[in-house]
């Protein structure tokens, strides 16, 4: 099935509002703006084909305007089924002249076929959510790879992906971790997972979180972000780990920690944020209560073990937008939200602005960086030199309005001194 090269999305007609979304992320974005303004006038990308395999966001769109301000000949696909806004896809393609392959609930064979479309383009530099790009491009399309100077990847499984892919040695250009980054992930995966996971969870069920067992599967940045703002929402939290010392930082944070299955038993809501497959599995889904709500913040819908659900299951049914109702044989209801996919961008609109005027303010600047050193670059993961995660960190506070101190010559010498001591 052929598609056009201006892309493939749900109803041009919806561009209009999918602009005054975009323009709305936009205010609340200035650390991309002044990379903006100044990739307007160096035009860094210039000439530069990029795929880019993002969730196709209000944010994402704000990063694709300054990509392209800056030169990038730029093609963008969705990187989950679930997580494009079908008025930002409009927009992009009518509004902003960005080929734009995404819609909302398509099939897997749409999805990948969408995927194939961007890399049509023939890209010198990708730019990944999640690693299905770069995957693609290393098997079934890897005649492009040659093309390929350098990619960009945005979240932790992607990032796990590719050092896989590096350790066997099968990965064939450098990539920057942009998640590796303490501007994205210290911020991002905390207080964006934190909130817009929740958002989602409330906005698709109504319910309360007050008085409510939360138990959250992982306590990296992402979980513990979901873990606070439970907490602040009244929620009792309960975390489940695997590393011993993130579930002791659990404790001494002062949530209950103990294992999948005890927690499963207690649990009024589930949510998983690990990149792990069958975190929630078929022990853990046998022993659950009546009414229990499950979520998955990971990037895949493998955290949870959907397969067993729908065995155990004797009827299914959608109950609201984004619930599913899996009744047990002996009456036990079940409610998977999202289809187990990511639930902030499924059924919430992922992220705040705020927090991914970072993110992508990495992105923006690690594409300008990578362009300028791939040539000496061997094929592995690497991650954005400190000088510009500080770089962003400054401008953010600035733009917040916040002053810092700096240090004297007097304190500098000392720090760089081994002379001094009691």
């Amino acid at each position: 099935m052929a598609i056009s090269t201006r892309g493939d999305v749900k109803d041009l007609s919806l561009s209009a509002r999918g602009k005054d979304r975009i323009e709305w992320a936009a205010e609340d974005m200035p650390v991309l703006r002044l990379i903006r303004e100044r990739f307007i006038k160096d035009q860094p990308l210039k000439g530069v084909r990029m795929s880019g395999c993002l969730h196709i966001t209000t944010e994402t769109a704000n990063l694709a305007i300054t990509l392209k301000a800056g030169g990038a000949d730029l093609v963008l696909c969705a990187s989950n089924p679930l997580s494009t806004q079908d008025d930002v896809a409009a927009a992009l393609v009518s509004e902003y002249g960005i080929p734009t392959y995404a819609i909302k609930g398509e099939d897997d064979e749409t999805y990948y076929r969408h995927i194939n479309a961007a890399l049509d383009h023939k890209p010198n530099m990708t730019m990944d959510d999640g690693c299905d790009l770069v995957s693609i491009l290393h098997t079934s399309r890897s005649e492009l790879v040659e093309n390929v100077v350098a990619g960009l990847e945005e979240t932790t499984t992607g990032v796990i992906r590719l050092k896989s892919m590096e350790k066997a040695e099968v990965l064939r250009f450098p990539v920057l971790a942009v998640n590796d980054s303490d501007t994205k992930h210290m911020f991002d995966n905390r207080y964006g997972t934190g909130q817009s996971t929740l958002d989602a969870i409330i906005r698709s069920t109504n319910r309360l979180l007050a008085g409510r067992t939360l138990v959250v599967f992982g306590y990296g940045w992402c979980g513990r972000g979901v873990a606070s703002r439970g907490h602040g929402l009244g929620a009792n939290v309960v975390v489940c780990e695997v590393d011993p010392t993130r579930a002791l930082e659990a404790v001494m944070d002062g949530y209950r920690v103990m294992p999948g299955v005890e927690a499963a038993a207690i649990g009024d809501i589930l949510v998983t944020v690990t990149g792990d497959i069958n975190v929630i599995d078929q022990d853990h889904l046998e022993h659950m209560k009546n009414g229990v709500l499950i979520a998955n913040s990971g990037h895949f819908n493998d955290e949870i073990n959907i397969p067993a659900l729908e065995k155990l299951a004797t009827n299914k049914r959608r109950v609201r937008d984004f619930v599913d109702e899996y009744t047990y044989s002996d009456g036990r209801r079940v409610y998977l939200l999202a289809e187990g996919r990511l639930v902030n961008l499924s059924a919430a609109e992922g992220h705040p602005a705020s927090v991914m005027d970072m993110s992508f303010a990495n992105q923006a600047l690690g594409a300008e960086y990578m362009l300028k050193l791939a040539k000496d670059l061997e094929p592995r993961v690497y991650t954005i030199p400190a000088d510009i995660d500080k770089e962003i960190a400054r401008l953010k506070l600035q733009s917040m309005g916040i002053r810092i101190d700096t240090l004297t010559s007097e304190q500098e010498k000392y720090l760089n001194s081994w002379e001094s001591g009691t």
